[in-house]
């Protein structure tokens, strides 16, 4: 069976992250739902229009193999303050599952309690705002500890969704998805 991941958009997500991860995940035959925090139709931060499979009320009770979140401001603040998003990473957290953050979303994951005595990358200046000395700051690309992966922005999408395809099925169908990509 194919694994299955949630990727949450919010109005104010960073579209190249959100369709890159998803557009990626999908080349490796992972099944993956688009769902929002808000309306089907967000809003990204550059003014792209998404539509999303369904909305979080729908999936809140469903496990997956993985959560991710792309970044953007506002999305990623929207996501912070959503206590559904928050009860849905701990709950995937807490059951061994892949949860992931890119960019401004690494902010959720430390709000949700689930970056404490990890290392993490986020967009610079995210983390180090919030000034957690329980988190290790990575400069690193992609930082991946226990099933916490987290990006640094737009530019590490390819690598972040590829390193989230290796997690969830093989280096070696990761690298065939690396290899269609070229």
């Amino acid at each position: 069976m194919n694994p299955e991941v949630a990727v949450l958009i919010a109005n104010g997500s960073e579209e190249l992250e959100a369709i890159t991860i998803v557009d990626l995940l999908r080349r490796a035959s992972i099944n993956v739902t688009l769902a929002s925090i808000h309306q089907l139709t967000v809003t990204c931060a550059r003014k792209t229009k998404i539509i999303a499979d369904t909305l979080i009320d729908d999936i809140k009770e469903k496990q997956y193999n993985a959560v991710i979140l792309p970044g953007g401001l506002p999305g990623a603040d929207h996501f912070r303050d959503d206590a559904r998003v928050i009860q849905l990473l701990q709950n995937h957290y807490h059951a061994n599952q892949l949860v992931g953050a890119i960019c401004a979303a690494p902010k959720v994951l430390e709000k949700a309690g689930l970056l404490d005595n990890k290392t993490a990358t986020a967009y610079p200046g995210t983390l180090e705002a919030i000034n957690n000395p329980a988190i290790t700051i990575s400069q690193e690309r992609v930082a991946l500890a226990d099933n916490v992966i987290t990006s640094r922005g737009p530019g590490t999408a390819i690598d972040f969704a590829l390193k989230i395809i290796e997690q969830l099925t093989s280096s070696e169908i990761a690298e065939q998805v690396k290899a269609g990509l070229t």
